[in-house]
């Protein structure tokens, strides 16, 4: 048997997180997402054991200021992009600059520096992970995916869809409703 998920990264990091502080009876206080305060100073044996249990979860404790700051706007962009509540119509550019306090122009250069990839690269990319996520788990329509997700029109969204992926969004669909149908057949 075959189980179809749908999942929110922000509720699962926030709950490995919690999970594994109160494991080590450390203090803390979640204050936004990806940002944790520590209320008291952690042993270095307890603050190792915390950075190898959430290595384990793909979580990793950033302490250089550049990687925080990138981390941060990559945080910003995904909770712009997954926002469930309703679709951020602002331009990208000023939602991560009103955001983080910084000009856009600087927050763009750090960005490709640290990754070697652009902000716009990175947007896009996680329109396409939603894009996906949306098709395999919601009956919207491609227009209503575009229309979510802030495109001037599908043919826009199609577009850097089969770029990222080298698949049209049909195409897509039409392999997940095989391989379900396939998966139906054999059990």
């Amino acid at each position: 048997m075959k189980l179809f998920i749908k999942f929110d990264f922000n509720t699962i990091c926030k709950k490995v997180l919690e999970t594994k502080l109160e494991e080590l009876d450390i203090k803390y206080k979640i204050l936004a997402f990806g940002e944790v305060e520590l209320l008291e100073r952690v042993p270095s044996e307890t603050y190792e054991t915390l950075n190898n249990a959430l290595n384990e979860y793909g979580i990793e404790i950033v302490e250089n200021q550049k990687s925080i700051l990138v981390q941060k706007i990559k945080d910003a962009i995904i909770e712009m992009v997954f926002n469930e509540e309703a679709t951020v119509n602002v331009k990208s550019s000023v939602y991560l600059s009103e955001k983080l306090e910084h000009s856009y122009g600087y927050l763009s250069n750090l960005f490709s520096e640290v990754t070697y990839t652009s902000i716009e690269n990175f947007i896009i990319i996680q329109k396409i992970e939603y894009t996906k996520q949306l098709l395999l788990t919601t009956d919207l329509s491609l227009t209503e995916i575009a229309f979510k997700l802030n495109y001037s029109s599908v043919a826009h969204l199609s577009t850097q869809f089969k770029n990222a992926t080298g698949i049209t969004p049909s195409a897509f669909q039409r392999i997940i409703s095989k391989r379900r149908s396939i998966a139906q057949q054999k059990n």
